[in-house]
């Protein structure tokens, strides 16, 4: 799920083991450079991380996989690759693990599970919504630039309101906190109910990217759950589901793996997170 914060832990985990590595690189955005630019200006732009005194020309993504060979199987380097959604992404940049020198640590960030499980990485960490309390001290360092909200009574209760909407969702809490940042109690309370209109929108856009990248059979699914089924059983809604001719089993399990969807520890109901509902309904 988008806005879940997985960049952001990437570039903490990043910051923090860089100085162990011989060489490092962040590249960002990889779905929308990859879109924008191609596969070749990734692949330059890994090998100009690594090596920034060098200049690399080529126009071929196979001498750009035997360059990123050849020039990095020596060196224990750390690198992150942020917003996968294509399986090239990875054919391009990490190709095998004797691409990279011993010791060498390479951070995928993506929507799609299913796509580091195709690549066989050792190990998947799948990031949680914060509880309340995390929520709230991530709400006050936005809107408050504090790790506490302030001692007044009406910041205390209108923060409550906004950490509720967002739900535990990272990217919800610094759109609402920023958006309130600097203003007094008064300018909250007229200002919450346009400011849940108005940020909904960025917030929203931000989450559809991932039902973008689903398959019909898939989004419909998800519209379903999001508008009829949102908390029912399991077993229920595959067989409405499959009734439609929809093979929900298969789609579910792909909703789970792009974290659109959750299902509890017994594995008997269906959950969407609030925003993620909200999306739905909208489209």
């Amino acid at each position: 799920m988008g806005g879940v914060g997985k960049t952001t832990l990437a570039r903490v985990v990043y910051t923090q083991l860089s100085p162990h590595f011989e060489g490092k690189g962040f590249l960002a955005d990889v779905r929308e450079v990859s879109e924008k630019s191609g596969l070749v200006s990734l692949q330059k732009q890994l090998l100009s991380h690594i090596f920034s005194d060098e200049c690399f020309n080529f126009c071929d993504v196979h001498e750009g996989n035997f360059i990123i060979r050849r020039r990095l199987s020596k060196k224990k380097l750390l690198v992150v690759i942020d917003d996968v959604d294509n399986m090239q992404h990875l054919k391009c940049l990490v190709g095998r693990r004797d691409w990279f020198g011993l010791g060498s640590r390479i951070i995928i960030t993506t929507r799609d599970e299913h796509l580091l499980r195709s690549y066989q990485v050792d190990d998947v960490y799948k990031p949680t919504t914060l509880n309340a309390k995390e929520a709230l001290h991530l709400f006050s360092l936005k809107a408050f630039n504090s790790e506490t909200v302030p001692k007044n009574n009406d910041f205390v209760e209108l923060s409550k309101h906004v950490v509720e909407y967002a739900d535990g969702l990272p990217l919800a809490l610094e759109v609402l906190g920023c958006f309130l940042c600097g203003r007094d109690a008064d300018q909250w309370r007229s200002a919450l109910d346009r400011l849940k209109r108005d940020s909904k929108k960025e917030i929203l856009d931000r989450l559809k990217i991932s039902y973008d990248g689903l398959e019909e059979t898939e989004k419909n699914i998800f519209l379903d759950i999001a508008c009829f089924f949102n908390k029912e059983e399991k077993d229920f809604v595959i067989k409405i589901l499959d009734a439609c001719g929809f093979f929900p089993e298969i789609g579910i399990d792909v909703l789970v793996k792009k974290s659109l969807l959750k299902v509890d520890q017994d594995n008997r109901f269906l959950w969407m997170h609030d925003l993620l509902q909200e999306m739905g309904r909208n489209i």
